[in-house]
């Protein structure tokens, strides 16, 4: 049975552990590493039985797939110490593989694998499909509390706060690859649905800023030879207004499918 070692102990991280004691996720958890040691250690004294906390070298090297849910900051760094190790890298921060495009390189010289959950999508086995043919436009339109939205590095650059906003607001409109830089703790989603499709700088996103609403919703159009798809997916928030609960399910089922004997889906 695949063994895995969690990196980043918060919202995904925490969730993850839980749904290990619950059994929802039953490949065994060999670890635990955190940039915030103390904050991890402390949540594990709540649980009933707690995985052990390592550091990322031994996590590592115990472990066959590595689940990154610790920012797309660390997964340079941390791809390279997996892929030379022979590991596998669960990539939940997708959005840092299109600002680092080597990490797909080294993956390939390496023979290892990154998966890349759908997480707060539906659909890309769809756009998956289509891409084996001509698609001429894929076009995603996002629409996030105010919360969520806050303190990205693309209002910030701009010196914008959205959340004095009384009104819907486009804040940003442009290719997956600007809105992956300039929002890199929402579009996630952005990211998958460029890989699955036409690539980063083809795909188009408008991400836009709703008072009031209480779920992160997402609209894609793909439109090719192979006709018309449109996905309309609206997922609750988790503890973290940035994270979406189908995140962590499609985490869990995406490990679980691992040692499935059944592949599903494109």
């Amino acid at each position: 049975m695949t063994t895995i070692g969690i990196v980043g102990c918060g919202a995904i991280g925490q969730a993850l552990l839980k749904a290990s004691e619950a059994g929802t996720l039953t490949l065994p958890i060999t670890g635990i590493t955190s940039r915030t040691e103390g904050s991890a250690r402390a949540f594990l004294t709540t649980l009933n039985n707690p995985p052990e906390y390592c550091s990322q070298t031994e996590l590592i090297a115990k472990s066959d797939l590595i689940v990154e849910a610790a920012g797309g900051a660390v997964i340079p760094e941390l791809a390279c110490e997996i892929f030379q190790s022979g590991k596998d890298l669960m990539a939940i921060s997708i959005g840092a593989l299109v600002e680092h495009p080597e990490i797909l390189d080294l993956a390939k010289q390496r023979c290892c694998k990154i998966y890349a959950p759908s997480g707060a999508i539906a659909g890309l086995d769809g756009i998956k499909s289509a891409s084996a043919g001509k698609i001429d436009s894929v076009i995603m339109t996002t629409r996030k509390p105010l919360e969520a939205l806050e303190g990205s590095p693309y209002l910030m650059d701009k010196g914008i706060s959205v959340l004095g906003f009384t009104e819907e607001q486009e804040i940003f409109s442009g290719s997956a690859r600007e809105a992956c830089l300039g929002f890199p703790a929402n579009v996630n989603v952005s990211a998958a649905v460029s890989f699955a499709g036409i690539g980063p700088d083809r795909t188009q996103i408008r991400l836009i800023a709703v008072p009031g609403l209480d779920r992160n919703c997402h609209d894609i159009v793909v439109e090719g030879e192979f006709g018309r798809l449109h996905i309309e997916v609206e997922n609750i928030p988790s503890e973290n207004p940035r994270t979406g609960k189908l995140t962590v399910m499609s985490i869990i089922r995406t490990l679980q499918g691992i040692d499935d004997p059944l592949v599903l889906g494109t």
